[in-house]
């Protein structure tokens, strides 16, 4: 986050953002007794308890909770007016932070990203994965990259004019010890590598034919709950697996998996880029909009 002279709210939005004082002391560049000595002056000032703390672990009360996510969006604000200003210069700079999947992540690296570096070389990109949907004002991002249908209402946002497609992929030699799934179905007699979405249950892989619907829990004697981790096993022949072609692209082009039931994929998940309907957009931000219109427009000449 952007310092904006506001020390005891940053302080209080780090800690909250981190679950954390010590992480919040390092983003700060501040001690962690003076992170604790900011919050108690701020909740002493408030009358109001906004963490509760142990030994172990930092948590919002309820009172924080709704005073923070107040207080992160005001902050934005002030963040982004001050970022506003210094966009009157010819060429942004500083760093874009963004919020996204990791599927997402490895989607926009190429072309959005390199072309967005490229032509603002003052420019950084932070992006931060996460397989949960955040408030992105809370954790102090620019903006967030989700499928379209899971983008706040209340946010802004601008499709990236491509989608996430998910496939079932297996390596070679397991496909030659065991029969290749023609039905969703057959997965019932496979080895399969499943997933957990952080914070959710075992997920449930998604089909579709002729507008026929599907989700499976399908078996499998592993859980994970990585991306990367998922594709590694796969490609060690532990058994099939979901996932995006974002993530299995380079892979299957090696020949180290190969695509299987192609003809019951899901429909693509259109992205977006989303962020806050705010008065004041950052000049970083809207030169990472016009890239995205820009790449648009030179996929459709």
């Amino acid at each position: 986050m952007h310092k904006t002279g506001l020390i005891e709210y940053e302080t209080a939005i780090a800690v909250a953002k981190h679950r954390s004082f010590r992480a919040a002391a390092d983003e700060l560049g501040m001690s962690s007794t003076a992170v604790s000595s900011v919050i108690r002056h701020l909740e002493a000032r408030i009358g109001v308890l906004l963490f509760h703390r142990t030994t172990r672990s930092v948590s919002l009360t309820a009172s924080g909770e709704r005073f923070l996510g107040r207080l992160a969006s005001s902050m934005a604000e002030i963040a982004e007016a001050i970022e506003d200003a210094k966009g009157q210069a010819e060429q942004p700079s500083g760093t874009l932070r963004i919020n996204t999947s990791v599927t997402a992540g490895h989607e926009i690296m190429h072309p959005i990203i390199a072309d967005y570096l490229q032509r603002y070389p003052a420019m950084s990109v932070e992006l931060v994965t996460d397989s949960r949907l955040v408030d992105i004002v809370l954790q102090g991002c620019d903006a967030g990259i989700r499928t379209a249908n899971s983008v706040p209402g209340d946010m802004i946002a601008v499709s990236l004019g491509f989608s996430l497609d998910f496939s079932v992929v297996g390596a070679p030699d397991y496909l030659r010890m065991s029969p290749e799934p023609l039905t969703p179905y057959d997965l019932a007699s496979h080895r399969c590598i499943r997933s957990r979405w952080a914070g959710s249950g075992i997920y449930q892989w998604e089909f579709e034919r002729e507008g026929k619907a599907i989700r499976l829990d399908v078996p499998g004697s592993i859980i994970l709950d990585e991306q990367s981790m998922i594709l590694n096993a796969a490609k060690a022949g532990f058994g099939l697996a979901y996932l995006a072609d974002a993530i299995t692209r380079d892979a299957v082009a090696a020949g180290q998996l190969r695509r299987v039931l192609e003809g019951w994929r899901p429909p693509p998940a259109p992205l977006s880029l989303y962020y806050p309907r705010n008065r004041h957009t950052p000049a970083a931000l809207r030169a990472f909009v016009d890239v995205i219109r820009q790449n648009q427009r030179e996929a459709a000449s």
